[in-house]
């Protein structure tokens, strides 16, 4: 199993990374600090690490420039609210292999570690694009194509059906998409869900192509290869 370090020192955003590497099969460490990160960095023997920028006792500008004066080559995913081009430029001179700025979509980030990994280890991680029967998702670019027809996804059409092609085959919950896509707990008295659903199924699920997307009455909603 590839192995993940994760140095940042806001919970909220640390639970998100750890939770979205996790769902893709990686094993995650978390630390809350710099000085205590590079010393992990060091020693731990990870495959890729994720970096915020701004972080307490060691900044991650000064951690990646440590690491790379020493010999350490992990591949680095540097994390920071810092958006404009010097600082994106100085992090990458540093030593950093790619930068992400926040806030940052939970797929697009999981996407550039593996793309990391795949550089570092060939061979050995998933493709950054889910595929069902003849549809297509890409994870970094968002674009979702059935067949030769590229389709156009609004955000949350885009993170609905990335819910649904990560869990192929498996029953969703509305509860489960709610709270995954909408970030907030599942109101029962609302059809948000039913309305999307049939959007991203107009997209999806055009004349004359047999449909992905199925209801399972009573319980929720789920992707498959077609009957």
């Amino acid at each position: 199993m590839n192995r993940v370090l994760t140095i940042e020192d806001d919970a909220v955003t640390a639970q998100e990374i750890v939770a979205e590497l996790s769902s893709h099969g990686l094993d995650v460490d978390w630390v809350a600090n710099g000085r205590e990160g590079l010393a992990k960095a060091i020693g731990g023997n990870y495959d890729v690490i994720t970096l915020d920028r701004m972080l307490p006792e060691l900044d991650g500008l000064t951690i990646v420039t440590t690491l790379r004066n020493i010999g350490v080559s992990t591949p680095i995913l540097m994390i920071s609210a810092l958006s404009d081009v010097d600082e994106r430029v100085r992090g990458l001179r540093a030593g950093g292999d790619d930068y992400l700025t926040k806030p940052f979509a939970s797929d697009e980030m999981a996407a550039r570690v593996e793309v990391l990994l795949r550089r570092h280890n060939p061979g050995t991680v998933q493709s950054t694009a889910l595929k069902i029967a003849d549809l297509e998702l890409d994870l970094i670019t968002h674009e979702a194509r059935r067949g030769d027809q590229t389709l156009n996804l609004l955000p949350t059409e885009y993170k609905l059906l990335a819910f649904l092609m990560r869990n192929a085959g498996q029953v969703l919950t509305r509860m489960m998409i709610f709270e995954e896509v909408w970030g907030y707990h599942f109101d029962p008295g609302t059809n948000l869900i039913d309305v999307h659903i049939g959007r991203l199924r107009k997209k999806i699920d055009a004349t004359g192509q047999q449909p992905l997307i199925r209801t399972v009455r009573g319980s929720g909603y789920v992707i498959a290869e077609p009957l």
